[in-house]
């Protein structure tokens, strides 16, 4: 491709002012999704040139997984190691507080496990992903066990969301987590008002795995933009 569109400069300028920041000797969280996908292949091109040395990466996904070892990087669990010392993830929404929501690409139970491991958590955007509030652009994942499918769904409602299961584009059936669940995409009408206890509320119903609200876990977000025609990367 001779021409690249700007939403994919702005990922890879993005990615790229993330990975600069990664240390030698560091345990790294590697996201899942497009940005964090050039991250990673950033990342790998920074270990092959040598300009890095001795980096762990610890995967949020099957997808992340196979880009790590596409690109030469040595990977680890969370079960494996004793800290990670920095995350690059993106988000499919990021309000003013650095609350986000995640999970577009359905993995956000293990991007939620790594990224509050991490002692710095940095969120990778392009500008579009940027709201007043959280839910008013895109549906919030919730993972579900199959066999509370329905109760689960009962529950949302009650909480005043709008649930529909998420299905499969080249697949028939449902999406399946890496996990081997089922994914609910939740809407509410009006945005989400208090992300930290709608987070809390759906992860106490029975049947539910996890929810891709990310509440008071980000340190850092860099939003990649194009000003005047040029690719630029500010921090939130």
């Amino acid at each position: 491709m001779s021409q690249l569109d700007p939403a994919t400069i702005m990922k890879q300028q993005v990615a790229r002012a993330a990975v600069a920041r990664v240390k030698s000797g560091t345990v790294v969280g590697l996201g899942s999704g497009s940005t964090a996908a050039f991250a990673i292949e950033y990342l790998g091109d920074r270990l092959k040139s040598g300009e890095l040395t001795d980096i762990i990466g610890v995967p949020t996904s099957f997808q992340s997984e196979v880009l790590a070892k596409q690109f030469g990087i040595p990977l680890a669990t969370p079960n494996d190691v004793d800290r990670i010392d920095v995350a690059i993830d993106g988000a499919d929404e990021v309000d003013p507080q650095k609350n986000l929501i995640k999970g577009g690409g359905a993995a956000h139970t293990r991007e939620k496990i790594v990224d509050c491991l991490a002692a710095e958590f940095i969120v990778v955007v392009d500008a579009s992903k940027l709201v007043d509030r959280l839910g008013t652009t895109f549906l919030l994942p919730v993972e579900v066990l199959p066999m509370a499918l329905e109760p689960v769904k009962r529950a949302i409602v009650a909480l005043g969301g709008e649930p529909q299961l998420r299905m499969a584009v080249k697949k028939a059936g449902p999406v399946v987590t890496d996990q081997g669940n089922l994914v609910l995409d939740v809407k509410f009408p009006n945005g989400i008002d208090d992300p930290a206890t709608l987070e809390k509320a759906l992860n106490n119903i029975p049947g539910v795995l996890e929810n891709g609200l990310f509440v008071g876990t980000t340190d850092c977000v860099l939003i990649g933009e194009i000003v005047d025609g040029e690719p630029q990367v500010r921090q939130m």
